[in-house]
């Protein structure tokens, strides 16, 4: 049956295995494998711990989220609709901007980093390669809607970790052009000689790396990196409707493990991939120029010159299958946008299952369209994957503390949310282009703005101050909400009222004790991940200024290989497993046809 809502949400029952392998799929961009290979051979084994690690705690933080709406706000389809019940159409227009700027941003980076790989590894032009990677996307979700695009998800994770696992074993065990753990540590000593780490530094005339080694937490570079990349994806996670809405199609007993697993395991993809083909592409001396390294050409570079065409290919299969997995996600995310938010909101309340989910797939198919189209622009503008990922925070994370506390805490009000969204970008564009004018004497241009600590600044006060304005207004207007008004504003169109949807969504409204445990494990599980992520694992060898040796490396080569072997058996193989009962059914199905 393919209802609106089926279309969009179907039917709230996903289990933690395809959850958690949706969450990897969605999550996994062009930059994911990209943009980590590229600050590991900019910053050296630094770069791919602070871009795994930085975004991977909104993932798991967000289960705190993905639980309270379950709670509050069971019958919602995207998490603009709890912000229209609660503080009423104006704000929901603002926070609709801000939801829509973030598809687009995401959408861009993931066409740009596409388009950049195929162009580098076919000559395919870069504008028609960025047209031409959306429409097959296209055709699955528009069959299918976000049911087809979990399908998909899965199928395309368990790709991108046969990749992995395949560079893995030949950078560290079969390659002779690296010469296994010891060639890459020997190799990689010797290129902190030949061409060390200097920028950029906090302390002028110091090497911005401990001794310039690329084996070192010490590294002024990641640790900027770290910061803009948290800030960043706060924003791309908790503004991103693509999140919500893997939320909203599990079930609610799934949701936090769903979200706790799909983090850890996501975690290995950036970690393992880029301290594997990032630091080959500095071990062998791969010749890029800066352009190059911004657009992202790292990764299919030392796959190419340790590989051949071979390694050329399997890059082009990987990206491909990141590109069309989240670029799915954010067609979806999208679509239930402008029909729910847009069209049922503004133009048609009274609007059939039929009508909705007409408008749904008219949707997919512009904005489709206007991928390429905006990916084309962004091309035309000169902007790069590097410099779209770094500016991402400005943006848009003035709109996470808002969201995040409209869902969590009754104390918060409409002026607070909007103020603090509104004025946090306003600072954070101020304070992007003051510091860039500075450093660049006066001229503000895409070089300057795309300077690290332009970037730093820009990205941390966009969160803090929005964070700080929304707290303060709601403390000084000390209202409270009552909860109880949110859901009955919540209307699901009664015709796409499944009897499998409406069972769900009761069992969710009596599970209170269910879903009050699992909020209680999600603070817990997220926050102790979260402080061993950002504050445990790597300060410690931040200020130690320790440059790994080959035991060290040896280890911690080791830990990234078995992380990535885990997280592949989990993704691959829970989802099978949990699906168990639905095979039996076909196959005995099967059975009986064949014998009749």
């Amino acid at each position: 049956v393919q209802t609106s809502v089926c279309f969009n949400m179907p039917g709230r029952i996903f289990k933690t295995g395809l959850t958690a392998a949706a969450i990897v799929s969605a999550w996994t961009w062009a930059a994911t494998l990209l943009q980590s290979s590229t600050v590991a051979y900019l910053y050296g084994i630094s770069g791919p711990f602070w871009y795994a690690s930085g975004a991977t705690i909104q993932v798991l933080l967000f289960g705190i989220l993905a639980i309270e709406l379950k709670r509050k706000a069971p019958n919602a389809h995207t998490f603009l609709e709890i912000i229209r019940a609660r503080f009423g159409n104006g704000t929901h227009k603002i926070f609709l901007g801000f939801a829509l700027t973030c598809n687009m941003i995401v959408t861009g980076m993931l066409l740009l980093g596409g388009a950049a790989v195929v162009n580098g590894l076919t000559g395919m032009d870069i504008t028609i390669a960025a047209f031409l990677i959306p429409v097959g996307v296209m055709v699955y979700t528009l069959v299918g809607g976000l049911k087809a695009t979990f399908v998909a998800d899965y199928m395309h994770t368990v790709i991108i970790y046969v990749v992995i696992l395949t560079f893995v074993a030949m950078v560290f065990f079969i390659s002779p052009v690296t010469g296994g753990i010891e060639g890459m540590y020997n190799k990689l000593a010797e290129a902190a000689v030949l061409k060390p780490v200097l920028e950029p530094t906090f302390v002028p005339g110091e090497p911005g790396n401990a001794m310039g080694a690329y084996l070192t937490m010490a590294s002024a570079g990641g640790l900027i990196f770290g910061v803009i990349n948290i800030v960043g994806n706060f924003g791309t996670v908790f503004v991103d409707q693509a999140y919500w809405q893997r939320a909203i199609a599990a079930q609610p007993s799934s949701t936090v493990r769903g979200f706790l697993l799909g983090g850890m395991c996501w975690f290995s993809i950036p970690f393992t991939l880029a301290t594997t083909m990032g630091l080959t592409a500095v071990a062998l001396n791969v010749a890029l120029t800066p352009e190059q390294v911004q657009l992202g050409l790292t990764v299919p570079a030392a796959a190419s010159v340790m590989m051949g065409p071979i390694g050329a290919i399997m890059v082009l299969v990987m990206l491909f299958m990141a590109v069309t997995s989240a670029g799915s996600a954010e067609l979806i995310a999208v679509s239930s946008l402008i029909t729910y938010d847009v069209y049922r909101t503004y133009k048609n309340p009274a609007a059939t299952g039929k009508q909705l989910l007409k408008v749904s797939r008219t949707v997919i198919v512009i904005f489709g369209l206007g991928m390429g189209v905006l990916a084309g622009i962004l091309l035309g503008m000169g902007l790069s994957l590097g410099f779209v990922y770094l500016a991402m925070g400005i943006l848009i994370g003035s709109a996470v503390i808002p969201i995040a506390l409209t869902i969590t805490c009754s104390k918060t009000t409409r002026a607070a949310s909007v103020a603090g969204a509104l004025i946090g970008v306003m600072l954070s564009l101020a304070t992007w282009t003051s510091v860039a004018a500075s450093e660049a004497n006066g001229v503000v241009d895409i070089a300057s703005l795309g300077g690290a600590f332009p970037m730093l600044y820009g990205n941390v006060v966009a969160i803090l101050s929005s964070g700080l304005i929304c707290v303060v207004i709601s403390l000084a207007q000390n209202k409270k909400y009552n909860w109880a008004d949110m859901n009955p504003k919540m209307e699901i169109v009664e015709a796409d009222m499944t009897e499998s949807v409406k069972a769900e969504i009761e069992k969710a409204a009596q599970d209170e004790a269910t879903l009050k445990k699992a909020y209680k494990f999600s603070l817990k599980g997220g926050g102790i991940l979260t402080i061993i992520c950002v504050v445990i694992w790597p300060l410690p060898l931040y200020f130690s200024g320790y440059v790994f040796d080959i035991g060290f490396y040896g280890l911690w080569v080791g830990i990234a290989m078995v992380w990535v072997s885990i997280a592949a058996f989990c993704i691959i193989g829970i989802p099978i497993w949990e699906a168990r009962g639905g095979f039996a059914k076909v196959a005995s199905g099967g059975n009986k046809q064949a014998s009749e």
